[in-house]
């Protein structure tokens, strides 16, 4: 809801567009199952959706590991939507049974922005469907005022906001970019607790203060800005319309709290509702927590409620917030101000503050019988913790995938089984530092067939141990399946 006419335009500088993750091929979703192009796990892509659209991807998943899938939607920047658009993400097996499901709303801002939805196959969560090895389907379906779904299973019931003579907003009846991301989970080391923790600190606490340092939001989840606990002020500010991403590594037992100010402005007056958006996402790009804030000009804040440590048992939980902190790693922050506020107080950009804070030491994980996909998504390190330090950019999910995206292009299943190449991803590039470092002399390529030996075993090992099914929970099936954004 806005108040108070001011007459300002909105200038013709458009919003920062999306940054996609780079050298993510692109595929093309198919109108039907029979012709759903694979998929491999621990590689990004590219996609897109039209009004009303169904599209069909295909993955190759064992019996052991977890399977975990997200889309982002991404409108043309600022363009306006009805609160009730969307994306919905479903991960189905070959007999249509959905094993989760989410959907993600543009929600009351009307203001075209990266939305992103996830599913999952999770092993041991359901006793009888998605537990066998075996084909299964991504399905991404637009919802809301251009598609007539606003309303049905998993969804929000109410009227579909559209324009004021009935007709879907102009971004509603466009085509949309996807990103789609495939990430997979290996089994664990049995004997651990297979229920959510009973008690944490549930407090807020005092907000972060000092002195700010300047760190500008990336577009996208590939260019997210890394930070760590302190004071960060982006050194340009938000736009109308826009969307900034940051990241924070968080470790296996701390606990993240976040709060973003927006500032105050000499320009304009009047007040417009549910103006500001902060979303939290998981490492697999699971919605955690997302707030709104009005504004009126004048300085305002948004908070994250309080989340638990960051821990396993979090998935076994029935609360969607708590259960999307079961993954160590890194956690993304998009922040987006919506288009209105262009209207009432100028195109110029808003200050913009974050506040993080990180409690607790980071401790051990789970136990893990294998390497995830990709490769260390689920670990904080040192480099990590540098990197949210000094500001160093990185894509986190891997952007290409061998084959160019077609029917060639799945790469391993998620599983650990051998996809024809002896060394990942991250012993290559190992493998090829231990070459720079020594030279292309005898002594070197040597030592190069050591390395090369020892990595192979070491990468036969870990596939000879993900036998072992995951340890079994008491979750229920389709448990992403609350909307949300409205």
């Amino acid at each position: 809801m806005t108040t108070a006419q001011t007459g300002f335009s909105v200038a013709a500088d458009a919003p920062t567009p999306y940054s996609y993750a780079e050298e993510a091929p692109t595929v093309e979703g198919a109108a039907s199952s029979t012709g759903a192009v694979r998929l491999a796990a621990g590689k990004t892509y590219r996609s897109s959706i039209g009004p009303g659209g169904k599209l069909y991807y295909r993955l190759d998943l064992g019996a052991a590991a977890n399977a975990y899938v997200s889309a982002t939607a991404v409108p043309e920047a600022g363009s306006a939507v009805g609160s009730a658009d969307g994306v919905r993400v479903s991960l189905q097996d070959a007999d249509a049974h959905r094993c989760s499901y989410e959907t993600a709303r543009f929600g009351p801002t009307r203001s075209g922005h990266p939305v992103t939805a996830w599913a999952s196959r999770e092993v041991g969560s359901d006793e009888y469907m998605c537990q066998g090895a075996g084909v299964y389907y991504v399905v991404v379906e637009r919802v809301g005022s251009a598609t007539g779904t606003g309303t049905g299973p998993g969804t929000s019931t109410g009227s579909v906001s559209g324009s004021a003579t009935g007709s879907p907003p102009k971004g509603a009846s466009e085509k949309w970019g996807l990103e789609l991301g495939f990430v997979s989970e290996p089994a664990v080391t049995k004997g651990g607790s297979t229920s959510a923790p009973q008690s944490w600190n549930s407090a807020s606490p005092e907000a972060v203060s000092g002195d700010p340092e300047p760190r500008r939001g990336g577009s996208g989840f590939a260019t997210a800005s890394p930070v760590t606990q302190g004071v960060w002020q982006d050194e340009v500010g938000i736009r109308a319309g826009e969307t900034l991403f940051y990241k924070v590594p968080v470790g296996w037992g701390q606990q993240l709290h976040a709060t973003a100010e927006l500032g105050s402005t000499t320009e304009g007056d009047g007040y417009v509702g549910n103006a500001f958006v902060m979303s939290l996402y998981n490492p697999v790009r699971g919605l955690v927590d997302d707030r709104t804030a009005n504004y009126g000009g004048e300085q305002r804040s948004v908070g994250l409620e309080p989340l638990p440590p960051v821990a396993y048992e979090n998935r076994f939980s029935l609360d969607g917030e708590v259960g999307g902190m079961r993954f160590a790693g890194w956690y993304y922050l998009a922040l987006h101000l919506g288009t209105s506020v262009a209207e009432r107080f100028g195109d110029g950009p808003v200050g913009l503050t974050l506040r993080v804070r990180l409690e607790g030491e980071a401790g051990a994980g789970p136990g893990y019988l294998g390497g995830t996909e990709p490769r260390g998504v689920f670990e904080v390190t040192e480099g990590d913790r540098e990197a949210a330090e000094d500001g160093a950019t990185g894509d986190t999910l891997e952007g290409g995938a061998e084959g160019g995206g077609d029917e060639g292009a799945a790469g391993s299943s998620g599983e650990g089984e051998d996809s024809g190449n002896s060394l990942g991803n991250g012993d290559q590039r190992l493998a090829m530092t231990v070459v720079a470092a020594g030279g292309i002399g005898t002594g070197s390529l040597l030592v190069l067939g050591l390395l090369v030996w020892a990595l192979v075993a070491r990468r036969r090992a870990s596939i000879a141990t993900e036998s072992e099914r995951p340890r079994a929970g008491t979750a229920a099936r389709g448990r992403h399946g609350a909307s949300r954004g409205w």
